[in-house]
């Protein structure tokens, strides 16, 4: 668990992560045990490891919020809460939190084929207590995170579907957080080796590798 101010951020595996403060938030969560019940849950696109109904059913509510794209929001029909649909730029208020729906797509010829542009997924940047909160999702190193200001990077590192660390760390330098948290590895693709390079190449911020809280 990392703290920043008020705000506690929780890696759960993979790309999954629980941040709170005075509300919980969940962004993809995948195989996680439970936890606590989750006031928005946050889907960046509709692969399985990302957009799992049996999941997101473990800590949602009929009060819980569900933002995602509307393939997402299909497959997570059954799962309680109220559904929000986003798409990239898209801004919304819910639960008090400001939440941005921002590109993630690849741009490396070898990996298009898995996360289009023209798929609209995303990530996201959310603000709890003045603390900005990037989730990239599943990306490349895009041209649009040279104008996200944000104070932690939640960046893939794994390489295959998503940036590698070499990349990874150029995107760390665009985005100039204060802190970055490397995330999707040690489940499908990559493992903690990916994470640490990622640290040992970043200037500039703070790298926290974390451990998984499942």
């Amino acid at each position: 668990m990392f703290e920043i101010g008020p705000v506690k951020i929780y890696w759960l595996g993979h790309a999954a992560f629980r941040v709170r403060d005075s509300v919980v938030i969940y962004v993809d969560p995948y195989e996680i045990a439970g936890g606590e019940e989750a006031d928005l849950i946050l889907i960046t696109h509709d692969h399985f490891d990302h957009c799992s109904p049996d999941d997101a059913a473990k800590v949602a509510h009929t009060g819980t919020r569900i933002l995602g794209t509307s393939l997402c929001l299909k497959k997570l029909e059954s799962v309680p809460g109220e559904k929000i649909e986003i798409s990239p730029g898209r801004e919304v208020e819910v639960s008090g939190v400001k939440v941005r729906a921002v590109p993630a797509y690849n741009v490396r010829p070898e990996r298009r084929k898995f996360h289009p542009r023209d798929k609209g997924y995303v990530g996201y940047v959310f603000e709890l207590d003045g603390i900005r909160i990037y989730h990239a999702g599943d990306t490349d190193f895009i041209p649009e995170m040279a104008d996200l200001e944000v104070d932690v990077a939640l960046l893939p590192v794994s390489g295959t579907y998503v940036m590698d660390a070499e990349e990874a760390a150029r995107a760390a330098a665009a985005l100039r957080p204060r802190v970055v948290i490397p995330m999707h590895y040690g489940s499908i693709v990559g493992s903690e080796r990916d994470a640490r390079h990622f640290a040992e190449l970043v200037e500039g911020c703070e790298v926290v590798v974390l451990e998984p809280e499942n």
